[in-house]
């Protein structure tokens, strides 16, 4: 028969979803209150203390910064999303947010880059450590990696938002990403954005390559020092950068993949119906088809 759905059920399907939209809200809140409280005492902690006013902590002191601005990019959107119940945007916004998106993700992986060099200094060429790694040296790395972060994120926006619109302005998804803008253009021009994410991808894969090329000398050395406590001193300064590196490039890499279809497609009410049309076509072959409800996507505001 055909699928409709009574009175009390919607009813009870919308407090459902709003239950949900408020689980949402306070594991954002959560979230996002440890992330300021981790990062914000790192850095007060750096700033104040004169002890650690060396080139590691003062890397480690830039990488907070990220992933405070970070956090500050991406989390508050999505509490307001949760808790008023709407995925507006502004179209000033929206390019507001892939521009700091891409900055400070851009400049944490520059960061990271540059902290492999800081460990690789202190462990292969410890001597001339304070030569190598000045203060002047460290504002320098740290300011370069700022700028490049500044300088992609600007190009990749700049690009992008320049190109007419001419498929609508509504995106079936609730946060704003470069290739679903790509989607709502009519001019061919989106080839500019290809070649500069080819590019973008190579600059990546170079400083992933100057990261394990680091590490390969790393391990190297550490091997050779004859001391056991020597050997279990010099890991224990280089694994949390590396664990760090991992864990960025496997969130970056391999965890979107495996989420994109559960977050993006499931959230879908479309999609949804037609899976449960698929299974009641299957379950009983005299099924008509199932309603198609208008989608409550990500659309743009003036």
């Amino acid at each position: 028969g055909q699928y409709t759905e009574n009175g009390p059920g919607l009813v009870q399907r919308r407090l459902y979803t709003r239950q949900l939209q408020l689980l949402h809200f306070c594991l954002f809140l959560a979230i996002s209150l440890a992330a300021l409280l981790g990062n914000g005492l790192i850095i007060s902690a750096v700033a104040c203390g004169h002890h650690l006013h060396t080139p590691m902590f003062f890397f480690l002191l830039n990488l907070a910064l990220t992933d405070l601005g970070f956090i500050c990019t991406t989390v508050p959107k999505a509490m307001h999303n949760s808790l008023w119940d709407t995925r507006n945007i502004s179209y000033a916004g929206c390019a507001a947010q892939v521009f700091f998106f891409l900055f400070f993700i851009s400049a944490e992986y520059f960061l990271l880059t540059v902290m492999s060099y800081d460990r690789y200094v202190s462990i292969c060429k410890p001597l001339h450590y304070g030569t190598l790694l000045g203060s002047r040296a460290c504002a320098h790395m740290a300011a370069a990696a700022w700028a490049s972060g500044f300088l992609y994120s600007l190009l990749h926006m700049a690009n992008t938002f320049s190109l007419p619109l001419c498929h609508g302005n509504a995106l079936g998804q609730f946060f704003c990403e470069i290739p679903q803008i790509l989607k709502l253009s009519c001019s061919n021009s989106y080839t500019r954005e290809l070649g500069l994410l080819m590019g973008s991808a190579f600059l990546y894969f170079g400083c992933f390559v100057f990261i394990v090329f680091s590490y390969v000398q790393i391990f190297r050395a550490v091997l050779r020092i004859p001391s056991e406590q020597g050997r279990h001193k010099a890991f224990s300064t280089c694994l949390p950068h590396l664990a760090v590196v991992s864990l960025f490039i496997i969130l970056y890499s391999v965890v979107p993949p495996a989420l994109n279809p559960l977050i993006y497609s499931l959230r879908n009410q479309e999609l949804k119906d037609a899976l449960r049309k698929k299974v009641t076509e299957q379950c009983s072959p005299e099924g008509s088809d199932c309603p198609l409800p208008t989608v409550n996507g990500f659309q743009f505001i003036s």
